[in-house]
């Protein structure tokens, strides 16, 4: 035992002696302790940044989902053949292009039957006419029968509904006519083409000959917690709430708009209340059903004091910051910390503009040591 214990105190001796030499000497607390041969510590090296002042946006962030303004599945209305397709799938078409031909001859002829009906029952009209005057004459002068006179009223008020059932049926076949060329009912992008052209297609069919989504402009669904609906009905209120919308690896400036609709009732599993934004969406960069990033801007701190946010730490008494003194001494200085906006924080009290706070280093860092700080790199 006392062989190892001399063995000790050998090494221990070995190593002040090569620490002496080299002009240092430990220090009780070991490395972090060390001084130099005049027996000062020397200043820690740091990156300091100035406290600035500037105007924040309070923002509230989530995810949303991109939703189309209006869909519409386009299908026949009439049973036939589909002759051709006049556009390309994925095509913006405008309101009233044409989409479908579909094979028109059958009910060109049911129109060309309707008007040959409605031109024979007026012959024939014209002619119990001629009849219901001649039988009235000869009633007035007792040469016929007033039944006579009567059957001919009978048949011409017959036929004159007759003329009107064909006249409908005139419009209706050229309604039916009409439905062969299917047009678009908005303005859009076109989806896959579901019915190739060559098939017979039903009236009113469970599949779709093709689906148009309305892009321009774009909805954004997304919900906020409920303990925020007071703010944004006041916001609303009083003007336009505005929102930012990001994709994910899309590094274009983030389009904006504005929230037009919230929900009529908070959804109690998730204690959300659901908003819809509406964006112009010109470039397309939003398509519907994709996943995006939404920020809320809910007001503004106006002349706000702000820091790097790697600037701020976290203790046990709460928040702090290192405050780096005209003498290059540093201050642990506790703080009441804001909002975080685009790598700086709002610092709401304890801190004033101007004073250089420690970005990089803290760890080396206690109150009252000395620190030979240096500005952080401009990005």
């Amino acid at each position: 035992m006392a062989s190892k214990t001399a063995s000790r105190w050998v090494v221990a001796g070995a190593v002040a002696a090569a620490v002496a030499g080299a002009g240092y000497a430990l220090a009780p607390g070991g490395p972090a302790g060390a001084k130099n041969a005049k027996g000062v510590r020397p200043p820690a090296p740091v990156v300091v940044a100035e406290a600035g002042q500037r105007t924040v946006p309070v923002r509230l962030s989530t995810i949303g989902t991109a939703q189309a303004r209006s869909t519409v599945s386009i299908k026949s209305r009439v049973d036939g053949q589909l002759l051709e397709a006049h556009f390309q799938e994925g095509q913006t078409v405008r309101k009233d292009d044409l989409l479908f031909r579909i094979d028109p001859r059958p009910f060109a002829a049911q129109l060309r039957q309707a008007e040959a009906n409605l031109a024979r029952d007026r012959a024939q009209l014209e002619r119990v006419r001629a009849d219901l005057k001649r039988y009235g004459e000869l009633a007035e002068k007792g040469y016929s029968s007033r039944q006579k006179y009567e059957e001919a009223l009978a048949t011409a008020n017959a036929l004159d509904a007759t003329i009107r059932a064909d006249a409908a049926a005139i419009d209706f076949a050229k309604l039916q006519l009409d439905y062969t060329s299917i047009h678009s009912p908005i303005t859009g992008r076109t989806g896959s083409l579901l019915v190739n052209p060559g098939n017979l297609v039903k009236a009113n069919d469970t599949a779709a000959l093709v689906v148009i989504v309305e892009t321009q402009p774009i909805y954004v669904s997304f919900a906020l917690p409920e303990v925020h609906l007071s703010e944004i009905k006041r916001r609303m209120a009083a003007g336009t709430l505005t929102v930012e919308v990001s994709v994910p690896q899309d590094t274009a400036p983030p389009p904006t708009g504005e929230v037009f609709f919230v929900n009529n009732a908070v959804d109690v599993a998730t204690g959300t209340i659901g908003l819809k934004a509406v964006l112009e969406n010109k470039d397309e960069r939003l398509t519907p059903g994709q996943f995006v990033n939404v920020n809320v801007t809910m007001s503004t701190l106006r002349d706000a004091v702000v820091v790097p946010s790697q600037a701020i730490q976290t203790g046990q008494k709460g928040t702090f910051v290192f405050v780096v003194k005209p003498d290059s001494v540093v201050e642990q200085r506790p703080v009441i910390v804001g909002v975080s906006v685009d790598g700086v924080t709002v610092v709401q009290d304890g801190l004033k503009a101007g004073e250089k706070v420690v970005t990089e280093g803290q760890l080396r860092l206690a109150p009252g040591v000395k620190v030979a700080p240096k500005s952080a790199p401009t990005s």
